[in-house]
């Protein structure tokens, strides 16, 4: 689940493949006949309807019931699934996609490329958090029953990571707009709804789908999603051995549900830092030299603030894109070392040897109030007076009016460029309040779009490096997320995703 997002719901209410691909049969890994997946959920499903279901946290919901056009390994990679191969057209805008055509849902309909290019369009058209990820969707038909033909407005290199989610979740167009399409989902996926044993919002049960055409993923007989409202919930479930794995809320309670007999499995899904975001200098002026904003990087101790704010559990950085980013450069996790001298003489530099003033929004229910003494410090020490101001629940609406030049925020490290380039970087990126323009991120930006695997992937380590030179953001860390199992499962944890994808869960033994 990403950062913002959570922040968001308590403060106001709130590697792609351009080629064909050879298919996947579903036949690897192995089967139970009999065990039960008891899973830890930290939020119960928005809805059952395809064209409404949410990802993150929710993935595990829409994965037991649904199939979809494609599925990301571990690392991220796309491969086949619905879809058996693939390819783009020269400009990139005409997706073709073969599909299966021995696949039925679980009330008989067989599935084809004509039910698919419904989905699409009524994931786009309808109401799901996640709908703009087809923004650039423009048409998606039927050429014939096994060749999907999608359209776009303008090449989206995230297109097909879109489509390992829930948009590319395939529903039986005899349940589109059924009075029970939202709680009953009629799929053609491993597991099929119990509707006996599920009590909405608490507990979900799921049983095999018996007649499954890739039976080799169904590595369990029943699954059961337990929903927990809090940490302490969640930790006493684990002690008490009702789980087989779960996610965490926090890692406040690693050492006990460690000591429990659960192994944890770390994955670094966001990152905390200083958001600088008045970059023209609008209202803060001193920001628009970039000599002020490398000081503000050097002004952090990145190792103590992860130890002292984020318990230990993460890693030092001063760079934004992930570690399975073809732009990752692990020299630029230490590119800012902490040296308040330093930082001082590039203030002098700049003309701000008196320092000046800088207005942030603080969160301190979410983040506590020891961060904001720190930064406090850490910044008055070159000179930066802080004025804080408390929103309340106005915070992420006002951070993104945008009211305030530069803010504490964690935020999710995009499993592509793209995604990453449009939520942080763009004019119109959603954290680029102030629509700063930069020719050069215009040119990285528009060779990722458009270019070849090679020049995209040089593009991306060439917009991260540019990033982190010109101190766009004063990042400290990428927080660690932790998922937990027990001695009797195995899983994978999922690049990109809050929860590791079920078909990667299996019994031990």
């Amino acid at each position: 689940m990403f950062r913002w997002k959570r922040l968001a719901a308590a403060a106001v209410v709130v590697a792609l493949g351009l080629t064909g691909c050879s298919a996947n049969t579903g036949t690897s890994g192995t089967s139970s006949t009999g065990a039960t997946l008891n899973l830890g959920v930290l939020v119960p499903a928005t809805s059952f309807a395809a064209a409404g279901m949410s990802w993150a946290n929710e993935a595990p919901y829409g994965q037991a019931v649904y199939d979809g056009l494609v599925r990301a390994n571990p690392d991220g990679t796309i491969v086949p699934w619905l879809a058996t191969s693939w390819s783009y057209n020269a400009d990139k805008t005409v997706l073709t996609m073969k599909l299966r055509t021995d696949v039925k849902f679980t009330d008989g309909t067989a599935f084809d490329a004509s039910v698919a290019a419904q989905n699409l369009l009524r994931f786009r058209d309808g109401t799901a958090a996640n709908k703009s990820f087809l923004v650039n969707v423009a048409d998606a038909k039927a050429s014939d029953a096994s060749t999907l033909v999608i359209t776009l407005k303008a090449p989206d290199p995230s297109m097909l990571t879109y489509l390992s989610q829930a948009p590319g979740l395939e529903e039986s167009p005899k349940a589109f707009g059924s009075a029970t399409e939202k709680t009953v989902p009629v799929g053609s996926g491993p597991y099929i709804l119990d509707q006996a044993h599920t009590v909405v919002g608490s507990t979900y049960t799921f049983t095999k789908n018996p007649k499954y055409w890739a039976p080799k993923d169904q590595h369990y007989a029943k699954l059961v999603y337990k929903v927990f409202g809090s940490s302490t919930a969640l930790l006493n479930a684990l002690k008490g051995g009702q789980l087989n794995a779960a996610n965490t809320y926090d890692n406040s309670t690693l050492t006990q549900i460690k000591a429990a007999g659960y192994t944890v499995l770390p994955l670094e899904l966001n990152w905390t830092g200083f958001l600088l975001l008045d970059r023209d200098g609008t209202v803060a002026k001193a920001l628009s030299d970039v000599r002020v904003r490398q000081a503000i990087n050097y002004a952090f101790d990145t190792k103590a603030l992860l130890k002292t704010i984020g318990q230990g559990y993460g890693t030092p950085t001063t760079q934004i894109f992930p570690v399975n980013s073809p732009g990752y450069d692990k020299s630029l996790d230490s590119y800012y070392s902490y040296d308040p001298a330093k930082a001082k003489q590039l203030m002098s530099d700049a003309g701000y040897a008196n320092g000046f003033t800088l207005s942030t929004p603080i969160a301190p229910a979410f983040f506590g109030t020891a961060v904001y003494t720190l930064i406090k410090q850490e910044l008055g020490a070159i000179g930066i007076t802080v004025k804080e101001t408390d929103p309340g629940n106005n915070f992420i609406a006002d951070l993104l009016a945008p009211k305030y030049p530069a803010a504490l925020m964690v935020l999710q490290e995009d499993p592509t460029a793209w995604q990453l380039a449009n939520f942080a970087l763009t004019d119109a990126a959603t954290f680029n309040p102030y629509h700063v323009k930069d020719a050069t991120v215009a040119a990285l930006v528009a060779k990722i779009q458009t270019g070849s695997q090679a020049d995209a992937d040089q593009a991306t380590k060439d917009l991260n490096t540019y990033i982190v030179k010109q101190a766009w953001f004063a990042p400290w860390y990428r927080q660690q997320s932790s998922f937990v199992v027990d001695k009797n499962t195995t899983t994978t944890v999922q690049q990109g995703n809050a929860f590791p994808y079920l078909w990667n869960f299996q019994p031990k033994g």
